[in-house]
């Protein structure tokens, strides 16, 4: 057997175009449609949001899109990143399966989010944009988005959901560290940030709200736009080098998974892991089981209503068809931020609604418990957010134990969770719990969704 551990790529090997779902789904996903008219959006409603080529990328069929060379020379300071082996995970659990994990927490933010981050910075520099505002839950689209912001001279606002401001100080100090600047959303920057503070001073604050805070200042000058760290089709298309390299160095392993694994908020480490090998399977290759991890207090695969709604709470976006808990929802405040948006990106629900992915959602405190067991074994302490994947690992993992099938397993440990230390005290001193969400609210936030009739 071979005990290989690492299984690394060369520079030149790292992938030179991102790969584009789209070209290869048996169905089209439905249109998005413009909040008033309730009809398609074109590249025009979108212009003061976006430069151009992320709008041309976003509605794109092409199969391939090319990396830009500046791009593919950011990425060559951490990418290709690499594949291991958990060994010792593996005699941990006593399983016959081989667990295998992509690894995006070695890039400079600790996350796979500079993955889009660098070319949205990149396109909007040559578009002549001098500032980019955004949202950040967790702080690592914030962060990541200040990192490449520095890299291309912009001016970067980070408004971070409040819950993640307060529990997460040394994610904002890196951000202010790049350059950017960090508010605690909902804020009085904002006339939506103070119509939510009016209501409730004490709001813990929402992805959703603060894309709309986002999105506001984006719209009121001309040197401004907006960036989104996931749910967009732009966004899961950069991140998709994450599952070509890991194509690639399974094969390396002789290996092919037979389960592909990604945490689950908005969609994007999980479209980036498991869309190239969605793909692979609809050209007529090897089909692999595709699971999504989400957590049990913010499940919007497993709980949502697949149904057109906003991708933030003011109602400013366009309308989107995808799986939602409504765009008034509020989840609690569980540690893993990044997993705290009421919607899940359009193209992971459509695969959703196509049967090419599964859904699963469990607590927080059992993913801890997880996240646990694989730092003690593989010796990276992952992010609260990657630690859903690690549990959805697991447990397929025990599942081959109790079945006797050596499956390959791959999952993205999407990044690590340094600055997440304060959750893994909480953790240990038995604080954290499982939190849940209010059943009521829920029904009110469905209840609440907008009413978009069906095409004939």
């Amino acid at each position: 057997m071979s005990m290989q551990t690492k299984y690394l790529l060369e520079e030149n090997q790292m992938p030179r175009s991102w790969y584009n779902i789209q070209a290869d789904l048996p169905k089209a996903a439905p249109a998005v449609l413009h909040p008033g008219t309730l009809q398609p959006v074109g590249p025009d409603d979108l212009a003061p949001l976006f430069p151009m080529a992320l709008i041309m990328q976003e509605v794109s069929q092409e199969r391939e899109i090319e990396i830009p060379e500046p791009v593919r020379d950011v990425y060559r300071l951490w990418r290709p990143a690499p594949l291991f082996r958990a060994h010792r995970l593996e005699k941990a659990l006593g399983t016959p399966a081989k667990i295998y994990y992509k690894y995006e927490g070695v890039s400079p933010a600790g996350s796979h989010k500079p993955n889009t981050a660098v070319p949205q910075a990149f396109y909007n520099k040559e578009a002549g944009v001098k500032r980019l505002v955004t949202e950040t839950g967790a702080g690592q689209w914030g962060t990541s988005l200040a990192f490449a912001g520095s890299l291309y001279g912009l001016e970067v606002e980070v408004f971070q959901v409040r819950v993640s401001y307060d529990q997460k100080p040394y994610r904002r100090a890196v951000m202010e560290t790049y350059g950017a600047r960090c508010v605690a959303s909902p804020s009085n920057e904002t006339a939506f940030g103070r119509s939510v503070l009016a209501k409730n001073p004490n709001h813990p604050g929402s992805l959703g709200i603060a894309i709309s805070e986002a999105v506001e200042l984006a719209v009121q000058r001309e040197d401004t736009k907006y960036a989104l760290g996931s749910v967009l089709n732009h966004v899961l298309l950069h991140q998709t080098v994450i599952g070509q390299e890991a194509m690639v160095q399974m094969q390396m392993a002789d290996a092919w998974p037979d389960v592909v694994i990604g945490c689950a908020g908005g969609g994007s480490n999980f479209a980036g892991i498991a869309f190239p090998f969605i793909g692979h399977g609809l050209r007529g290759g090897e089909k692999s089981r595709i699971v999504a991890v989400e957590p049990a207090a913010c499940p919007s695969l497993t709980r949502g209503k697949y149904a057109y709604d906003f991708g933030d709470t003011a109602g400013m976006t366009p309308l989107t068809k995808m799986h939602t808990l409504g765009s008034q929802f509020t989840p609690p405040g569980f540690h893993a931020g990044g997993l705290r948006y009421h919607g899940m990106a359009a193209l992971v629900s459509h695969c959703k609604e196509l049967g090419l992915i599964e859904a699963v959602a469990y607590n927080q405190v059992e993913c801890f418990e997880a996240g646990v067991l694989f730092a003690r074994n593989e010796g990276i302490v992952p992010a609260p957010e990657a630690n859903h994947a690690v549990k959805g690992a697991i447990e397929e993992a025990l599942r081959c134990k109790r079945e006797g099938k050596a499956e390959n397993i791959l999952f993205c440990l999407s990044g690590h969770g340094h600055f997440d230390m304060t959750s893994y005290q909480k953790y240990f001193a038995g604080e954290l719990s499982d939190e849940s969400y209010d059943e009521r609210e829920l029904a009110m936030a469905l209840e609440g969704l907008p009413s978009v009739p069906e095409p004939a």
